[in-house]
């Protein structure tokens, strides 16, 4: 079963195109060090479903907020850690951007093995 990465990210709307270019560079460098699978994903629709928490409530966006919902897929966690290895070492070795187009402290990033896949 494969291996997941996953991330939601409350993005200022103003700051979309800046997080696209930025989500555009980490594709290449994931899928370039041998991930399977790359997503960025805008929320369209986070009224959520009757009963259920949102998206909205879970990130705590504000009005001029929106969240992303990321994943990487690997085949297993020890190719998970080997990818995001050579990643880190090659962004240590270049030089990162002085501000990122998110509040990193408001990122929530989780491993998660796959129970179910189709």
């Amino acid at each position: 079963m494969s291996y997941v990465d996953g991330f939601v990210i409350p993005v200022p709307k103003g700051k979309i195109a800046a997080y696209k270019k930025m989500a555009t560079w980490g594709k290449k460098m994931w899928m370039k060090h041998g991930a399977l699978q790359y997503f960025e994903c805008e929320g369209d629709d986070l009224a959520g479903m009757p009963e259920c928490a949102n998206f909205k409530t879970m990130a705590g966006l504000k009005p001029s907020e929106t969240a992303f919902f990321s994943f990487i897929i690997f085949k297993n966690k020890a190719h998970r850690n080997a990818v995001n290895k050579k990643v880190m070492a090659e962004m240590t070795a270049q030089s990162m951007p002085d501000a990122m187009p998110f509040d990193v402290k408001r990122m929530a990033y989780g491993g998660f093995k796959t129970l179910v896949q189709g």
